[in-house]
């Protein structure tokens, strides 16, 4: 039996919402440059305190672009002397010097994301041209410079052919771990989604022709072959806003963590709802012990079947004749919060009568 989470061990942190790339994948619609309202420096700081006082013992900071952030590396360099500290980057922007500063600020792990074996497929993704080789010449500089690494791939139609190759190119790379990963409806990959899905039997062929090269093990979202997060994900973006998991950005609102904590939060009804392991009807049996959940990914249940305890139709166990390329036109029109907790605001007053939000530490 799967112990019950209290409170969240990892939180994953979108460092900012702003981006050098256009990415037909994004699962938002990043601009170039950062919004006024995204979390300071002071208050990204805050935050990790008050992570460690309530046992997160792991965090990753994503984007947009994190390395966009010039305070990146004070914030980053804070966390990874109290907890296991992630990167999730394009790679774009690493320099040798930004490689050494974030070895010495102890990032654990570096997520690069790169989306084809080849420039011309990579870069008709990202939307800027030259953007592969900035960002294999990253993976070789953060290689050079001792640091655990990643690559990630989105499977779409456009990439799907280089998928086997992409594998012999992480090994050539000296990268011992791909991530495969599902194309969720978000953002400007919602958008794209006409050019950019497959079938499910489209992905399930082509997951099951690749045979990786020795020293490189290859990782996929794909139920029920992954654990799967929802029992367990924890999620503040750019501008403080809990969400749960990243793959519900722009889907649900907890409340923002300028005026609640994150435990708060963790406790809302609808999000303990999501994250119950025996919620889902019809899904499969025993996947509740081994994933997590029976019923798979809540995200990509609700924009297909446009109900939250609908089952997941990226397994083929729960398909039920889905067709994964037509999206749903309720999915299409999405422009907000599907759900949106109650706002309450936990304050307290310090000795000279000022208001202190939920999350204001003294660093220490």
């Amino acid at each position: 039996m799967r112990a019950e989470m209290h409170r969240p061990v990892k939180v994953w942190v979108q460092a900012t919402g702003s981006c050098n790339l256009n990415c037909a994948v994004c699962y938002e619609e990043c601009a170039h440059h950062p919004t006024l309202e995204e979390l300071s420096t002071d208050e990204h700081l805050s935050l990790i305190d008050y992570f460690v006082d309530t046992g997160v013992m792991h965090v990753m900071y994503e984007g947009g672009e994190p390395l966009l952030r010039p305070d990146l590396l004070e914030i980053v360099r804070y966390a990874g002397r109290k907890m296991l500290t992630w990167v999730r980057t394009n790679a774009t922007l690493v320099t040798p010097e930004t490689a050494a500063d974030l070895r010495e600020a102890g990032v654990n792990t570096i997520i690069v994301d790169c989306f084809g074996a080849t420039a011309p497929t990579h870069d008709e993704i990202t939307g800027v041209g030259g953007s592969f080789e900035r960002t294999i010449e990253g993976i070789k500089i953060l290689k050079a410079a001792g640091h655990r690494l990643v690559m990630a791939f989105i499977l779409n139609r456009i990439n799907a052919h280089e998928l086997q190759r992409y594998t012999e190119l992480a090994a050539e790379l000296g990268v011992p771990r791909v991530g495969c990963l599902r194309l969720y409806p978000l953002g400007r990959a919602r958008d794209n989604w006409q050019r950019l899905s497959l079938s499910l039997e489209e992905m399930t062929d082509v997951l099951g022709s690749v045979d990786p090269p020795d020293g490189v093990t290859l990782m996929q979202s794909w139920h029920p072959k992954n654990s799967n997060c929802c029992w367990q994900n924890a999620a503040i973006d750019a501008v403080g806003t809990s969400i749960g998991c990243p793959y519900l950005r722009g889907l649900v609102d907890y409340g923002n963590i300028r005026e609640t904590t994150l435990l708060d939060t963790w406790d809302d009804p609808f999000y303990r709802k999501l994250r119950e392991a025996n919620s889902i009807s019809d899904g499969c049996e025993g996947c509740a012990d081994t994933s997590g959940t029976n019923g798979g990914c809540r995200s990509t249940a609700f924009a297909f079947t446009g109900s939250w305890e609908g089952l997941d139709p990226y397994c083929q166990n729960m398909n039920q004749g889905q067709d994964l390329t037509v999206l749903p036109l309720s999915t299409r029109r999405i422009d907000g919060p599907v759900y949106r907790a109650p706002r309450k605001v936990s304050r307290s007053t310090d000795s000279e009568g000022e208001v202190c939000t939920a999350n204001s530490r003294e660093r220490r």
